[in-house]
C-alpha cells in the first residue's frame, strides 16, 4: 500500500532486532523489511519481508527495500570478538556507517540508530568512544530526520550462554535502577522490547532534525 511507511531493519538477528519484528506484528501503516545475513524464524502473524545477503551486498539490499525509514540495530560485544578491537570496529563502526551511507544514497528520509548511554567521542572507554564516533558521523550524513537511541543495559533474551557477571547484572539491574534518580536515570536498564516499541513509535514521524533519546525519552516514544 502506498500509504505504508516502509522500514528497513538492519540487525534483525540481534536482541533489539528480533523484538522489532515481534512488535511490528499487527501494526497498521508500517511495512517491515528485514535485511540479514542468515534466516531467522519470523514471529507468528508477521507480515513482512526478509532479504538475505552477505553484508558486503547490504547496500544493494537497502536500495532494493525502497524504505522510508532505516533502523540500524547492529552491534557486537568485545566478548564476542575475543577482545579484538579491530573486529569490534568492523561491526559497530564500519558496518553501521556503510549501511547508513547506503540508506542515505537510497533516499531514505529517516534513520533510527541504536547506540548506547554514555556514548561520547572523547570517552576514554573504547566501546563508548566508538559509539560516539559513529553518532558524530551519522549526524553529518544529513538525513531528513535522525533519531539516536541511547539505552542503558538491555534486558531480554540473548543468543548463546551468558557469563556469570552478565547473569548477575540482568538479575540485579531492576533493583539497582531504583537508586538511579535525576541525571542518573539515563543509566537505568531497559528491556529490549521497550526499545523496539520506541523504534516503531518513532518510525515515520516528523519534524525533521536530530534527536537523541535516553531512558525517559525512549519510554515516551513507546506511547506514540
Amino acid at each position: 500500500m502506498s500509504n505504508e511507511t516502509r522500514i528497513a531493519l538492519l540487525g534483525a538477528t540481534g536482541m533489539v532486532g528480533r523484538q522489532v519484528m515481534e512488535k511490528a506484528v499487527g501494526r497498521r501503516g508500517q511495512r517491515l523489511i528485514a535485511i540479514a545475513r542468515r534466516e531467522v524464524p519470523l514471529p507468528p502473524g508477521a507480515r513482512m519481508e526478509m532479504l538475505l545477503s552477505d553484508p558486503d551486498y547490504w547496500p544493494d539490499a537497502i536500495a532494493a527495500a525502497r524504505a522510508d525509514v532505516a533502523v540500524i540495530a547492529l552491534g557486537t560485544t568485545m566478548r564476542a570478538v575475543g577482545g579484538d578491537r579491530d573486529a569490534f570496529r568492523a561491526v559497530d563502526h564500519d558496518l553501521v556507517l556503510t549501511c547508513a551511507r547506503a540508506a542515505r544514497e537510497a533516499g531514505v528520509r529517516q534513520l533510527i540508530a541504536v547506540s548506547s548511554v554514555g556514548a561520547q567521542l572523547a570517552s576514554k572507554n573504547f566501546y563508548l568512544s566508538v559509539k560516539g564516533e559513529v553518532e558524530d558521523t551519522l549526524s553529518r550524513l544529513r538525513f531528513g530526520r535522525l533519531d539516536i537511541l541511547r539505552p542503558g543495559l538491555l534486558r531480554g533474551r540473548r543468543e548463546g550462554p551468558l557469563r556469570m557477571g552478565e547473569r548477575v547484572a540482568m538479575i540485579a539491574s531492576p533493583a539497582a535502577d531504583l537508586c538511579l534518580h535525576g541525571s542518573l536515570r539515563k543509566y537505568r536498564s531497559i528491556r529490549a522490547s521497550v526499545v523496539a516499541e520506541a523504534i516503531l513509535g518513532l518510525a515515520g514521524i516528523k519534524p525533521d532534525g536530530r534527536f537523541v533519546h535516553e531512558h525517559d525519552a525512549i519510554l515516551r516514544a513507546t506511547r506514540r
